[in-house]
């Protein structure tokens, strides 16, 4: 069962945001996480939100980064300065990248564009929401654990969507957040997003297959409950082979790159115009994977 609206997930367990980037606060007896960023252009809907479900915003001690793009970190620096003692954590390689002056702008710039795509552009206008080099905070990886009272939120290293993606599992309420390392869940389907490292994506989802899991929290269209939730990373992982097949022997055919992005951008607009990313950021996206996966099938080592 998928679930888009936000809302109560379960007892402690909170969705909110939008359908196309979801945040969602975790709640210990005394004090709450944010799990998620989301995008930038989110800021009043959340403010709304916490107020309308009577959600404390001021038992917020901790801020989960799950993976550094920018429709991840994207209401970060908004919370962080507002609640200048939140402790953000994020993995080292996530760290490192949110402190590139590259990466900063790049942030900012995707940001605007999808805000403009939504057709909420001016929220940038009327909150502090760019990124900047103030935002430090604490690393965790493999196995770390961040305590919340009576709750255990385990960090599992899930990278191939990202270098620095992480997943977050919560065994007290079986409850997986694997962001877009689980896998997108869109319109029936799953969207398998190796972006950065195909072959990392599928070794990821290998670690993820045997938890157990009630439910799974998506960043992106919401989240999945019950039998589904249960089959749901196996379900990727058929779906993320699939794709490897097609994008392999798309090269195959053409032996391009660049051809094979445009193909594949063109299609799923063609499909999916409401898709809230910009074509222009899915192609880009779209070589990167293409190009990984063009080097694997060279023989080239990762």
């Amino acid at each position: 069962m998928r679930i888009r609206q936000p809302g109560k997930v379960r007892e402690q367990l909170w969705l909110i945001g939008r359908e196309e980037s979801c945040v969602y606060i975790l709640e210990g007896n005394n004090e709450s996480m944010i799990i998620n960023g989301g995008m930038s252009y989110l800021v009043p809907d959340l403010l709304r939100q916490f107020e309308g479900f009577g959600i404390d915003e001021k038992r917020i001690t901790k801020l989960l980064i799950l993976h550094s793009h920018f429709d991840h970190v994207g209401t970060v620096p908004f919370f962080k300065r507002r609640y200048p003692n939140v402790e953000v954590y994020a993995s080292a390689r996530c760290w490192e990248i949110l402190q590139m002056p590259k990466a900063i702008e790049s942030i900012n710039a995707f940001g605007r564009s999808v805000a403009k795509r939504m057709g909420r552009e001016g929220v940038h206008a009327t909150y502090d929401l760019a990124w900047r080099n103030d935002i430090t905070g604490t690393i965790v990886s493999e196995g770390d654990r961040i305590d919340l009272d009576d709750l255990v939120v385990q960090i599992i290293e899930t990278p191939g969507h990202s270098s620095c993606s992480l997943s977050a599992y919560v065994p007290q309420f079986k409850t997986l957040f694997a962001s877009d390392a689980g896998g997108v869940p869109y319109k029936g389907k799953i969207l398998p997003l190796g972006n950065s490292n195909f072959t990392l994506f599928q070794h990821s989802l290998e670690k993820l297959k045997d938890l157990d899991v009630e439910y799974v929290c998506a960043d992106h269209y919401g989240y999945i409950a019950g039998n589904e939730a249960r089959d749901f990373i196996r379900q990727t992982i058929e779906f993320a082979r699939q794709e490897r097949a097609s994008l392999e022997e798309a090269y195959r055919r053409t032996g391009d790159i660049d051809i094979i992005a445009r193909e594949l951008t063109a299609d799923f607009y063609r499909k999916n115009p409401d898709y809230f990313i910009p074509p222009t950021i899915f192609e880009v996206v779209s070589r990167q994977m293409i190009r990984h996966l063009a080097d694997a099938m060279k023989g080239n080592n990762f």
